[in-house]
């Protein structure tokens, strides 16, 4: 991250405070391996606060380089007039992700908006805030399918898929994490929207040893897969992905609908295509649904995979 590399941050992040979106947005995606020099850094828009993410430790001269750009950011004309107060610089390379205010008051929590819905952010506290901003689009196509219809959402985290589900008037949602916090800030989500929580379901537990429990609220006429890519004793991606593509027939409705996803840069949307059709033959690939603009890659296969499939197309 030199001189150069860290100018051009700066100017990507002045314009984007020039014209700041009126929601949340991924507003400079270093990762998507179009910026030289800055393929390890992220800056998010959180609606008034500016979350920028290091993937990868610089040199102590560019970190320094790097703040010093940062503390001259918020004194610039274009931060002033977009409305930001608090500037975050977050560590993902250390184990706890740890987060500096560079500017700004403390807080745990945040509210910010998408599509008009609201959710509930965990601000420097953990490694994740508590909504994936690449999976804008797909949130997007759930809200759109789900009228009346019974939804499995597997590694829901804090249900973000499941928020758009009954907004678009799902008829119930089955939610599954292994992880009780991230199903409790669900809970809130669906709150902060004002859902009625008979129509949602909260399972905190681990996929492989609660098939009957995910059975006995089936059949589902929409199944949701996003699962991380490794989750330490619980998931691999390139292990694990396959005993749940063959658990899909017995759990799906007639003429029912998957979204399966990947975002690992490494692998393509070969590895779900292909082991759908070796997996559970009767589902048939539909569609991969566009990534979002903001999420700009140079190789396409390297962002998220949101693949459609549906039983018996």
């Amino acid at each position: 991250m030199n001189s150069d590399a860290i100018s051009t941050l700066q100017q990507q992040l002045s314009s984007a405070l020039s014209n700041p979106p009126s929601e949340t947005r991924r507003i400079f995606h270093g990762r998507g391996l179009c910026w030289p020099g800055l393929e390890h850094v992220t800056a998010d828009w959180l609606q008034g606060i500016v979350l920028v993410a290091l993937f990868r430790e610089p040199a102590p001269s560019e970190m320094a380089a790097l703040k010093r750009m940062l503390s001259a950011l918020i004194e610039a004309p274009e931060w002033q007039h977009s409305g930001a107060h608090t500037l975050l610089l977050q560590h993902r390379y250390l184990p706890d992700s740890a987060t500096e205010w560079i500017c700004g008051e403390l807080t745990d929590t945040w509210q910010i908006t998408e599509s008009g819905l609201r959710y509930q952010l965990d601000i420097g506290k953990k490694q994740n805030s508590g909504l994936f901003l690449d999976m804008r689009y797909g949130r997007q196509w759930v809200q759109q399918q789900a009228s009346g219809k019974r939804i499995l959402n597997l590694f829901a985290y804090t249900c973000g898929f499941s928020v758009a589900a009954i907004e678009g008037g799902a008829e119930h949602v089955v939610n599954l994490d292994m992880a009780r916090s991230a199903l409790s800030r669900g809970r809130d989500n669906h709150r902060l929207n004002g859902h009625d929580l008979s129509k949602v379901s909260f399972l905190g537990h681990e996929l492989f040893k609660s098939w009957g429990k995910v059975k006995k609220y089936g059949p589902y006429d929409l199944i949701i897969i996003d699962p991380p890519s490794f989750q330490k004793g619980s998931f691999a991606l390139t292990r694990d992905y396959q005993k749940i593509l063959r658990k899909l027939p017995e759990l799906l409705s007639a003429n029912g609908t998957v979204l399966a996803c990947v975002n690992d840069p490494g692998i393509g949307p070969d590895f779900l295509i292909e082991g759908m059709a070796n997996d559970a033959p009767a589902l048939r690939y539909v569609e991969r649904l566009e990534n979002q603009p903001e999420f700009n890659e140079s190789d396409p296969q390297g962002g998220l995979k949101a693949l459609v499939f549906k039983l018996g197309a």
